[in-house]
This record gives C-alpha cells, sequence and structure tokens, in this order.
C-alpha cells in the first residue's frame, strides 16, 4: 500500500460525475493530488500548463476531445516529457484496446474498474514518470557539460609573451581568468623549480 505523503499530480478525466468523483476520492485516499476534469478540452487545457500533472487517466468518450485525441496531441509535443496516460475506457475488445495504445496511450483501464487494479497501473505510471523526470535532468547535466567543454575548445588568440588570452569580446584576459571564467577550474599559486631557482637563488622557498 501506499503510505506516508505523495505529492504527485494525477489528472482524472471523465464526464460522467460518478466515475469521476469516484476516482477522485480513491485517488486522494492514496494521498495524490487529483485535478479532476469534465471534458476532454478542459483536460487537454490542463495538461498544456507549465505544472501540468505527469500522469493523467483519461476516459476514452468525453465531450470536445476524446482520450484517443489527447493521446495524440500529446505524442506530437515537442520535447521528451509527456505525461504518462492511462486511458480509461468501457471498450474491451483486444482491437479497441490496440486502437488506444497506438493513439499514444501509455496503459489502459477498463470500466468498471477494481481499486487494486487502478492502484497497481497508477504505480507503474508513477515508476515511469520518475524514470523520465530523472533521465531529463541528467540530459539537463550532460548537455552542460559539453557546454563548458565547448567553450574551452578551439583555437584561442594568446600573447606570446605575457600569455593573455583574447577573449570573444576583444579583451585581453590573464590565463588563470579566462580558464576560471569557462570552466569550474580554480587556481592555487606555487612556483615551479625552475622559477624558484631564477627569482630566489640559493633558497629553497621564497621569504616572506
Amino acid at each position: 500500500p501506499i503510505q506516508g505523503e505523495c505529492h504527485m499530480k494525477i489528472l482524472a478525466a471523465d464526464d460522467d460525475s460518478t466515475s469521476r468523483l469516484l476516482l477522485e476520492a480513491i485517488l486522494s485516499k492514496w494521498r495524490y493530488e487529483v485535478i479532476a476534469c469534465q471534458d476532454g478540452n478542459e483536460a487537454w487545457e490542463t495538461l498544456q500548463k507549465p505544472d501540468a500533472p505527469s500522469l493523467a487517466i483519461l476516459d476514452w468518450m468525453m465531450p470536445g476531445l476524446s482520450g484517443t485525441d489527447i493521446c495524440q496531441l500529446s505524442s506530437q509535443r515537442p520535447g521528451i516529457r509527456h505525461p504518462y496516460i492511462i486511458l480509461l475506457t468501457a471498450l474491451g475488445r483486444t482491437e479497441d484496446i490496440v486502437i488506444g495504445l497506438e493513439a499514444g496511450a501509455s496503459d489502459y483501464l477498463t470500466k468498471p474498474f477494481h481499486s487494486e487494479e487502478l492502484r497497481a497501473r497508477v504505480e507503474v505510471g508513477k515508476r515511469v514518470v520518475e524514470l523520465q523526470n530523472d533521465l531529463a535532468n541528467r540530459i539537463v547535466q550532460l548537455e552542460d557539460a559539453l557546454d563548458h567543454i565547448k567553450r574551452l575548445q578551439g583555437i584561442l588568440p594568446i600573447c606570446m609573451h605575457c600569455h593573455k588570452i583574447r577573449d570573444d569580446q576583444e579583451s585581453w584576459r590573464r590565463l588563470e581568468e579566462y580558464i576560471q571564467a569557462h570552466s569550474e577550474a580554480q587556481f592555487s599559486h606555487s612556483l615551479c623549480p625552475e622559477c624558484l631557482e631564477k627569482f630566489y637563488p640559493g633558497d629553497d622557498e621564497p621569504s616572506n
């Protein structure tokens, strides 16, 4: 059983008020945050918001957009994050289920549904959403890392005498300043043996 706080939002869309209220009551009991919609147009509008639920339970037959219409629209949107959609349907034939899955549904549930089956399918969806979010975050981290690498690639104009680097704004900057601005590297200053001998001859280390 689901325990503790669960702040994941689930959209429940069904034009039948009895089914919708039942869904809302069951999901709320399991500590999900439920956003209820009474037709397909309202459901699709909700799914396009920046803080849209990551999981949706949609009735197949609804006024306005149907559940399969929303599945198709959602799958056509750019990006890697799409809601996990469970299609709720009274159509139990194999060919109907295939139509729903081919439209873009992630899973299906036939009416009248059993609460334990609903919970199992919602739990699967929750795990998939968490994996998708983790993947999306890792992609962002990878893109940031690649961006850092690209900023240090290419030919750098460097002064042959003072070793300053000319940046993109045509300003000459010290080498360490440029590297620190374009990477996460940090510097600690010291003396190499050659400079120690050149500037502090006869000393093991410079005097204060």
